[in-house]
């Protein structure tokens, strides 16, 4: 953690006045908002991967800043597991996420941290690794959802999509483009 004072420190000026309260952070389920915009996480991330001494110390990093549950150790944990070596995380980047997503998590976090593996180089795990996701529980049905929204090419997994339960309106959203994308 000491590594991650040091990079918002050399990453995000007067880090120290930066926060603030926000009203929304114990509704979306984060323990903590700092207030660090996204372009500065992006800067720490950054950083981080450049001025580790290893990769490995980052790859167990993620973990605590995930286990911290802070909307800022989200963001970084998620862009970190995005763009570091697979050797250095030990498994694919997919599923060092879901191994991360031990309690039923915000949509908006598992889609954002989803987006930053996708954008990272990392494919949208195959159709089989999503129905098995899904059936492990309602919550994961929704997190399989989201998934399959990354797709660049036509959902086929219809009843999946179809099936899920319901949720918030950002997801009914998603849900919606990828039923009217099928055709």
């Amino acid at each position: 953690m000491r590594f991650l004072k040091t990079a918002y420190t050399a990453c995000v000026s007067d880090y120290a006045n930066k926060p603030r309260t926000d009203v929304t952070a114990g509704n979306a389920g984060f323990r903590f908002h700092i207030g660090t915009p996204l372009p500065d996480l992006r800067q720490i991330a950054s950083w981080m991967l450049t001025h580790a001494p290893k990769q490995r110390v980052l790859a167990k990093l993620i973990p605590a800043l995930w286990k911290r549950h802070g909307r800022e150790d989200i963001s970084v944990a998620g862009m970190l597991l995005a763009n570091m070596d697979v050797s250095a995380l030990g498994q694919g980047p997919w599923m060092a996420f879901i191994h991360l997503l031990q309690r039923q998590e915000p949509l908006l976090v598992v889609l954002e941290v989803a987006e930053e593996l996708v954008r990272g180089g990392h494919a949208v795990p195959n159709d089989d690794w999503i129905e098995a996701a899904a059936a492990q529980s309602p919550h994961w049905h929704q997190y399989s959802v989201l998934f399959l929204s990354l797709r660049k090419e036509p959902v086929k997994c219809r009843e999946l999509v179809t099936s899920a339960p319901r949720g918030g309106e950002m997801y009914e959203r998603i849900r919606s483009r990828i039923l009217q994308s099928e055709g």
